[in-house]
């Protein structure tokens, strides 16, 4: 028999997903800083470009990350950790070294099907897509707001100008992710040379097909005003605490469970009591494993109750 319950949907408040995407030059970064302080005031960046960021750092305030080797589960460490920390707003600058950069995707399934010897490729793809699926789950699931900038490759078309005259534009492809990376944020924007930022995705409707010439704050308060408009819900960190309190039941961690299974945060990257990286629904599962095997408290009988009573009146 299924056991499958529809409910009515309502819209709750959000923390943003936001994917920028451009060609080197086009303005990601600075874009990325200028949205984050519109969305928050603690920021985190993880700089993938030798130190580049750092450059903006007296024009905004934000803690940074270097990062010289990309391995996916890396990632999924870092977000733990920035999350343990309560940034509210974390910047992954570029989320394209994590697929192309030295321990990235390409690198891991290169390894992996060497190890694995038959099967070429396909084999290295089936052992390292775990990893890549566990990247984007903590990165979805990250408890603040979320930015990260995805490089283009690029090429130069002949364009005719406002005179008729063939002139060169150089111009973005897709990004140096996974193909359809993209799909996974509920607002993507593409960058060109001119600083253009052109909405090509959004599940924010006042957003749709907006474009912004050099962005500043309008574009992180239009996102900021549609993620508010909607109902509350409990945050990371609070449903770490009830998945950590002493007295909580199996019967509280399964209830536990399904709530964050309906708001899709069981990939959240967080830290236990050890500072080990876990996602959230290995946590309640942990704790709930725990929870059943402690011995039930005592709990005195009304007859026991009813004689103690007796006796010290006595």
């Amino acid at each position: 028999m299924n056991h499958f319950t529809f409910t009515t949907a309502t819209k709750e408040r959000a923390k943003a997903r936001i994917a920028l995407i451009g060609p080197t030059g086009s303005g990601k970064t600075y874009t990325a800083l200028l949205t984050a302080t519109g969305l928050g005031e603690r920021i985190a960046l993880v700089d993938t470009e030798h130190g580049s960021a750092a450059k903006y750092a007296d024009e905004f305030a934000f803690d940074t990350l270097p990062l010289t080797t990309f391995r996916p589960t890396t990632l999924v460490d870092v977000l733990a950790v920035a999350a343990h920390d309560g940034y509210d707003v974390m910047i992954i600058d570029s989320l394209s070294h994590f697929w192309s950069g030295a321990g990235g995707m390409l690198e891991q399934v290169d390894d992996a099907a060497k190890r694995v010897g038959s099967g070429g490729s396909f084999a290295g793809w089936k052992e390292a897509r775990p990893q890549e699926r566990a990247m984007i789950d903590a990165l979805l699931a990250y408890p603040g707001h979320l930015i990260v900038t995805m490089r283009t490759k690029t090429e130069y078309v002949v364009e005719a100008d406002e005179r008729g005259r063939k002139v060169p534009r150089k111009v973005g492809l897709k990004p140096e992710q996974r193909e359809g990376i993209e799909y996974e944020f509920d607002i993507v924007g593409d960058l060109d040379h001119e600083n253009t930022l052109v909405i090509s995705k959004s599940r924010a409707k006042p957003l749709s097909g907006a474009v912004f010439h050099k962005p500043g704050l309008e574009f992180a308060e239009a996102v900021f005003g549609w993620l508010e408009a909607g109902k509350p819900t409990p945050s990371v960190p609070e449903y770490v605490t009830a998945a950590t309190a002493p007295d909580a039941t199996p019967d509280d961690l399964r209830a536990l469970y399904e709530q964050v299974r309906r708001h899709n945060l069981l990939g959240a990257a967080v830290l236990d009591g050890d500072g080990e990286t876990h996602t959230l629904g290995e946590l309640i599962v942990r704790h709930g494993t725990a929870a059943r095997s402690r011995p039930p408290q005592d709990v005195p009988s009304r007859a026991g109750t009813e004689r103690r009573k007796k006796s010290e009146a006595v």
